[in-house]
């Protein structure tokens, strides 16, 4: 199944609506861009499920011990500043930066851009969607991204400013100044 676009560029829907058509559709996976272009995203398998979770619980793991930020799972909805509403398959938030935000902001979809996210590309992903998705989140605030494509065995590396770095598996991965000591080791996926 690929993912289906619905074009609601007249049709406009506020934050509210959203949240509130993402609650009565908990089975879809459901995101707009900015362009305004509602995404209804397929399931994804059984191998991509895993490396998903194996990717959170090491990130978790890093941020039980250093308490430096938040960490969310591919069901978080961010509200990002250039409309978008996007859900990255890893997101990380600086402590500081959550705070920030009120109560019922953190309850709902989050008006934020997390400072770190990790894109993990399935085999039902074109990869062209993930790139732009990911230019999104650096338009938007984003520290550091990683695009994770099993199909090229690569690692494209987003930070502001800077020309995407590719990066081969098997590949370790630093978290930089955004996840100090945080270290990804990344074998070459079959």
């Amino acid at each position: 199944m690929d993912t289906v676009i619905l074009n609601l560029e007249n049709v406009g829907i506020t934050d509210d609506q959203f949240y509130s058509l993402c609650q009565v559709n908990p089975h879809w996976n459901l995101e707009i861009n900015k362009q305004g272009e509602l995404m209804i995203m397929p399931p994804i398998g059984g191998l991509s499920g895993k490396r998903e979770a194996d990717l959170i619980s090491l990130l978790w793991l890093w941020n039980n011990d250093k308490k430096l930020g938040i960490v969310f799972s591919s069901s978080t909805i961010f509200c990002l500043p250039n409309g978008a509403k996007r859900s990255p398959d890893v997101a990380f938030i600086k402590l500081e930066n959550w705070q920030k935000l009120t109560l019922p902001q953190q309850e709902k979809f989050p008006p934020i851009c997390p400072d770190f996210v990790i894109e993990l590309r399935s085999k039902t992903d074109s990869l062209k969607p993930l790139q732009e998705k990911m230019k999104e989140y650096l338009e938007s605030g984003l520290q550091l991204g990683w695009l994770i494509n099993p199909q090229k065995q690569e690692v494209e590396i987003y930070r502001p400013n800077q020309t995407t770095e590719i990066v081969f598996l098997p590949a370790i991965l630093s978290g930089e100044n955004i996840l100090p000591e945080f270290t990804l080791n990344l074998p070459i996926y079959n």
